[in-house]
Formats: structure tokens, C-alpha cells, sequence
């Protein structure tokens, strides 16, 4: 059978997919900004670094020689553990690592310039734009008002920001290459070469091969912090109610199986206010309601048994009379009436049992009973024509009421001696598990139908032809075996055996002292 999985786990499982869920649109979303988004507010925090990680190489260059600058870079690119280059805008490499530029990248570099807005200027796809003599990249565009940028205060030789301290952000650009695949984000700088009065156009570089730049161009850290809070409180927050919700759930379920078990005494909780709150009171009512139906019936078979005992004594005596007075000719008559009353006495004997054992459920008090002498004794008596196999021990002790496990037994045992006679031996054998012995008897008969399994306890309940009333037999042997064993704080079941017979187990409480 196809392990099931509970509610609880159903649930929690669909959360825990929702959670999955919203975390993947983020790490999609992410990356679409990555590649093609660099100045989305998502970004902001990563902006800002890289701003002042370009602004801290630059204010240290600023004073620097051209000699100086390398290393300058490299003790950066050691720090934050990504590669750092200068380079003009026509690809030519000023300072840092020896990177080999794209083809992506020497593009963005052109298309980064500085321009009205916040972010790039012009794009061009063509080839980056030839320097004019004595300079390596453009030159700069004039402002708003005509004038050139500003040509100090920096010395020859300095590099400066494009945007001086207060004005809006640095013009930067992320992208991603392949064959390898590589991660780079650009910074505009300004770069006073020696001899030159107006800076050139230059780029800061860092490249790693991670896309989060190893927290430089995307700290992943406080977004796992909100993701596991979230996933944290999400879980706080659903784990009491689905928790509540499937435990009153099964309780239910245990309640409502109780129930079909005729164990009315069962009780679920109704103090929730709202439908299971009132499907807990609903079952309750069933419960109460149900009891007093089959209590009911129960009482009115078991009068109904004990008034009838009377008169099917009288026609037994009458019977017994008009056999020594009647006409030899009519005997048969005699004997077929005879033979009714017997079966309609059988049945009222074993309706008074039936009735019984159901109504001293909670007087009966347990003792000890050896199960082998127990079971020696009905097999003797119900089974002597038969090969019976007893596989118990000594040892093997429950807790029942003497009279109701043998009246239990009996049955069993005369209903497999009856329908396996030709089918082999019968086995009865025990097992004990924990506080509990489980009895078991099987034949080698044919079995029955898997479709009346469950219905073999029910009163009245037989099986055609096979069982007809032919072969003796009400239809209660094995009802009254149920509610023998039910009163003894037990359960009985039946299961088919391969490749044929029939096994009934009885489970009881077991002697601990023995």
C-alpha cells in the first residue's frame, strides 16, 4: 500500500513550497537586474559601494604616481577579492590586473559616458570612438551652461571622479560575459594624465567571477536575513494553527473509527468556535445518540430472547408427546417440527448471548486466563474430528473474562472446523507484543470473498451458498465472538490467507505479572 501523507505534512509542505517559491522570484529577479538593470533601487546599497570603493581609489591615486597606481589597485582588489583595472574608454589598460577586455565590455565603457540624467549617455554599438591627439578616450562634455568640467584642483597625473562630492551618482554599468563567465561593473572616472590640462575619459573596472562580487556588487546577507525571517515567522505563525487544525482532525478520524467500532463511549473536544467545533459536537451527539439506539436494540433482543425461551420450551414438551402418540405414518412430520423448534431455539440462545455480552461491556473486571488449557479444552469439544496444531506456550497469558473468551473461541474454532474439514489442520498460535497477545486461528478452507472481510461480524450476516442454513449456523457465531472479545477490552479481524484459508486474529490485553 501507498504510504499516505497526513494532513499536517501536507500543509506544511505547501508553505514550505511557497516559501520555495517566492525565493526562486527573487533569485530570477535578481539576476534579470544583474544583467540589464544596473541603477534599479534594488540596487541602491550595491551602488553606493561600488560609489565610494571608486572614491577611495581615486582620492588615493590623487597623489600617487603612474608607477604607484598598480599596486594601488591591486592591494583593492586583494581587499575586496575581485579584480581592479583602470582603462581609457578606447580599451587601452591604465593600472591594475592584465584582463583581456570583451568585446561587452569595451561598449558599455563607450556608452558610460557622462550625459544628462542619472545614468549613461548615447549608446553606440560601433567601435569605441578615436581618441583625439594627446588623449585617450573623448573629450569630456561641456555642461548645461557651456562650460568645460573643471580642470583642477587636481595636479597633473591625478585621477578624479567624474562627479565631484554632492552631485549625482557616478555613471556605473554591470554585465555579465561568457567563455568564462566573468561579472563586471564600471565606474567613470577622470584621469589627469602628466602634460594634459583636461582630464580623460577613463573607466574603474571590477571583475569577478561570482555574480555578487563577493558582497562588493551584491550583498546577499541582509536578503537572507529577511528571507529567514520570513520563513521563521511564516512558520511561527502557521505551525499553532495547522497544528490545532490536524490534531482536532484526527482526533476525529480516531473518534469517528471508535464509533464504527460500537465504542460509544468515545469523546472529542467541542470548545473550538468554529465548523470543527461543531462537527466535534456533532460527533459527540452521534456518539450519545447511537448508544442509546444500539443499547436499546440490544435489550429489547435480549427480552424478546428470554421471552421466547418459555414457549419453545412448551412446543419442545408438546412436540415430545404427540411423537409417542402419532401415527407412525406422521413421524416425519413430528421430527421436521422438532427440528425447527431446535434451530429457532439455537438462534434465541444465541440472540440471549449476543445481547448480553454487548450490555456488561463496563461490570466485566479482567483476570488472568492461561490461553493453552483454555484452548485444549474447546478444541476437544469442537474440533475432534479435525487435525488442530496448538503452537502456545505456557506462558502465554491474557486478560479477559473466562466465559465470554470461551464462548469466543468456541465459535472460531467450531466455524473452522466446520468449513475446513477437508482443508488441512487448523493452527492456533500466539504472539505477544508489548502489552498486548495476539491469538490467532486459520484454516485451510476456501476462504472467503475479500469483499466480505468486513462484513463477517455483522449479525445475521452469511455467506450464500456456502454457509447456507443447510450447513447450521444463524449468522451470529461470529458477532457474538466480537462482542465476546470487544468486552474484554480486545479486537478481532479477519484476513484471507494465501494461496486459501482463513485467519482469525484476536487481540487481548496482556498479564504482565505472568
Amino acid at each position: 500500500m501507498r504510504p499516505r501523507l497526513s494532513l499536517f505534512t501536507k500543509v506544511l509542505l505547501l508553505l514550505l513550497l511557497n516559501l520555495a517559491v517566492l525565493s526562486a522570484a527573487l533569485i530570477v529577479f535578481f539576476s534579470l537586474q544583474f544583467r540589464f538593470e544596473p541603477i534599479s533601487p534594488f540596487f541602491a546599497a550595491s551602488r553606493g559601494r561600488l560609489e565610494s570603493v571608486a572614491r577611495l581609489i581615486a582620492d588615493e591615486m590623487r597623489t600617487s604616481a603612474e608607477a604607484e597606481r598598480t599596486a594601488i589597485l591591486l592591494r583593492y582588489s586583494s581587499a575586496y577579492r575581485v579584480e581592479f583595472l583602470l582603462c581609457s574608454n578606447n580599451g587601452r589598460r591604465l593600472a591594475g590586473a592584465d584582463i583581456a577586455l570583451p568585446d561587452e565590455v569595451l561598449r558599455h565603457m563607450v556608452d558610460a559616458r557622462p550625459g544628462p540624467g542619472p545614468g549613461r549617455g548615447p549608446r553606440s554599438d560601433g567601435p569605441p570612438p578615436r581618441p583625439e591627439p594627446g588623449m585617450d578616450g573623448p573629450r569630456p562634455r561641456r555642461g548645461p551652461g557651456g562650460d568645460a568640467p573643471p580642470r583642477g584642483p587636481w595636479p597633473a597625473g591625478n585621477v578624479a571622479p567624474t562627479t565631484p562630492p554632492g552631485q549625482p551618482p557616478y555613471p556605473i554599468f554591470t554585465l555579465e560575459t561568457t567563455h568564462p563567465t566573468r561579472y563586471w561593473a564600471g565606474v567613470r572616472l577622470d584621469n589627469f594624465a602628466p602634460g594634459q590640462h583636461e582630464p580623460m575619459h577613463a573607466t574603474l573596472l571590477a571583475v569577478s567571477d561570482s555574480m555578487f562580487g563577493h558582497g562588493l556588487f551584491f550583498d546577499p546577507s541582509p536578503w537572507m536575513l529577511v528571507a529567514g525571517s520570513v520563513l521563521v515567522l511564516s512558520i511561527l505563525l502557521w505551525l499553532p494553527f495547522v497544528r490545532g487544525l490536524t490534531v482536532t482532525v484526527k482526533q476525529m478520524t480516531a473518534a469517528t473509527e471508535q464509533i464504527a467500532e460500537e465504542r460509544f463511549i468515545v469523546r472529542v473536544n467541542e470548545k473550538r468556535h468554529d465548523e470543527l467545533g461543531r462537527l466535534g459536537a456533532a460527533i459527540n451527539q452521534l456518539a450519545v445518540r447511537l448508544a442509546g439506539f444500539v443499547g436499546g436494540q440490544k435489550r429489547f433482543l435480549g427480552d424478546i430472547s428470554h421471552e421466547l425461551n418459555s414457549p419453545l420450551a412448551r412446543m419442545q414438551l408438546a412436540l415430545g408427546i404427540l411423537e409417542e402418540r402419532v401415527d407412525p405414518a406422521h413421524l416425519g412430520y413430528v421430527a421436521d417440527a422438532q427440528e425447527e423448534v431446535r434451530v429457532m431455539s439455537q438462534m434465541v440462545e444465541e440472540l440471549l448471548a449476543f445481547a448480553k455480552a454487548g450490555m456488561r461491556t463496563a461490570e466485566l473486571k479482567l483476570v488472568s486466563v492461561s490461553l493453552l488449557p483454555l484452548v485444549r479444552k474447546i478444541c476437544a469439544r469442537e474440533a475432534a474430528n479435525c487435525e488442530v496444531k496448538i503452537e502456545l506456550a505456557e506462558s502465554d497469558v491474557a486478560l479477559a473474562q473466562p466465559a465470554l473468551l470461551a464462548r469466543a473461541l468456541a465459535n472460531v474454532v467450531r466455524n473452522a472446523a466446520r468449513y475446513a474439514r477437508t482443508g488441512g489442520p487448523i493452527t492456533i498460535a500466539a504472539q505477544r507484543r508489548h502489552k498486548e497477545i495476539t491469538l490467532t486461528i486459520a484454516d485451510r478452507g476456501p476462504g472467503v470473498p475479500p469483499e466480505s472481510l468486513n462484513r463477517l461480524f455483522d449479525p445475521f450476516y452469511r455467506l450464500e451458498p456456502d454457509r447456507a442454513r443447510a450447513t447450521g449456523g444463524t449468522g451470529l457465531g461470529l458477532a457474538i465472538t466480537k462482542t465476546c472479545i470487544e468486552a474484554c477490552h480486545g479486537t478481532v479481524a479477519a484476513r484471507n490467507l494465501s494461496p486459501s484459508g482463513l485467519e482469525i486474529c484476536i487481540t487481548l490485553p496482556a498479564d504482565d505479572s505472568s
